[in-house]
């Protein structure tokens, strides 16, 4: 799968604080299903990357992996 998120097997996303998402096809039980590939670099400068069938998804995600680190640091 070609895909402008990486470089050589490493995410392309690089500044902090911003988001990439590409939508992709896979099959699954003969079907054409819809996934979104998402990467998120923190102000820490830590990646946090996740599939999911919609960008609301991954979203979601990384507000709870936002929120875990923060309660973590306490």
């Amino acid at each position: 799968m070609a895909t402008r998120m990486t470089a050589n097997g490493v995410s392309t996303t690089t500044a902090p604080g911003t988001e990439q998402y590409e939508t992709f096809y896979s099959a699954h039980r003969g079907k054409k299903v819809s996934r979104v590939m998402f990467d998120y670099r923190d102000t820490d400068n830590e990646l946090f990357s996740c599939v999911a069938p919609t960008l609301a998804e991954c979203r979601r995600k990384r507000d709870e992996w936002l929120k875990a680190k923060e309660g973590g640091r306490k």
